[in-house]
């Protein structure tokens, strides 16, 4: 018998995205830290099981450590409301306009928020000639991580961008690049936690820099004036609430050092949780434990989100 309080959960975790390596140690150290406050835990990689093992449950709750397509996309979160089954982070409508940088930034600037000028198109339309004036930013328009992304600061990067390479249904979001020190913001039921800064060794917050040790530095909480603190806090809240998001969120701005304009980058309804993630470093930089916040994350769970 379980202990009072303890439950059965299901943690998804690696999957078939780009995403997948960052997906298998972020949801293994959540199965860890639910193994630690004494639930049973199965893990359950899609890729090599699928979901099969969901199906007629009723006595499971589901941690969704997936990200990317289809675990972050609403795809995913949609099964699970069909089997009527307890999930937890942000629910199919969140998911699915969050996951998509153009609508996202179409629903955030009819909403008032500050968005970069931006257009999409596939890959051959927005580089057979500069889509905008340089510079500019080229990133899949439904990818997370940093997969993908091209920063692109004159017309020599815009020659060296690869060509015939992508598939031509595949969309892209071209964005003008802001000059200036990037933050974050995670909201956790509804509330800004803090804010963080990110200083990257070299380039731009791709990838390597976000997943790799020593890729980045995270000034946690972020050294900044007093106001633009507390707007960077708002707006996370106010995206999160825009959205619909639910459990924890994260918003990413740059702030362009030029005129001191904060504008929203992207809105993450399931946050890294990886040892170099920020949600977990913010979390703990407001005294919230690993392992409380994953509880949070479980605690919130429900279907119908």
């Amino acid at each position: 018998m379980m202990a009072a309080g303890k439950r059965k959960v299901v943690v998804l975790l690696g999957g078939t995205s780009n995403e997948r390596d960052v997906s298998l140690v972020g949801g293994e150290a959540c199965a860890k830290a639910l193994e630690r406050l004494g639930h049973e835990v199965v893990r359950l990689d899609p890729k090599l099981a699928g979901y099969g093992m969901l199906f007629g449950r009723d006595d499971v709750v589901v941690f969704n450590g997936l990200h990317g397509v289809p675990g972050e996309d609403g795809a995913v979160q949609g099964l699970l409301e069909s089997l009527g089954l307890a999930y937890t982070h942000s629910g199919v409508n969140a998911s699915s306009v969050a996951m998509n940088k153009q609508q996202t930034r179409i629903l955030l600037s009819e909403a008032g928020l500050p968005v970069a000028k931006g257009m999409q198109g596939s890959w051959a339309e927005l580089t057979e000639s500069a889509a905008m004036e340089f510079p500019f930013v080229l990133k899949p328009l439904c990818d997370g991580s940093s997969v993908g992304v091209y920063v692109v600061m004159n017309g020599d990067d815009w020659q060296k961008l690869p060509r015939g390479t992508h598939p031509a249904d595949q969309l892209f979001l071209c964005e003008a690049y802001i000059d200036g020190p990037e933050y974050t913001v995670a909201v956790m039921d509804g509330r800004p936690l803090t804010v963080t800064e990110i200083r990257v060794a070299q380039g731009f917050y791709d990838y390597r820099a976000k997943y790799e040790e020593g890729g980045s530095q995270h000034i946690c909480p972020a050294d900044m004036p007093e106001d633009i603190k507390l707007e960077c806090m708002g707006l996370a809240a106010k995206a999160h609430h825009i959205l619909g998001c639910r459990g924890v969120s994260r918003t990413d701005f740059r702030l362009d050092e030029h005129d001191g304009s904060l504008y929203v980058l992207e809105i993450n309804t399931q946050p890294g949780m990886t040892p170099t993630s920020l949600v977990p470093e913010q979390a703990q930089a407001m005294g919230i434990s690993f392992d409380d916040l994953v509880s949070f994350m479980l605690e919130d769970a429900s279907c119908g989100r």
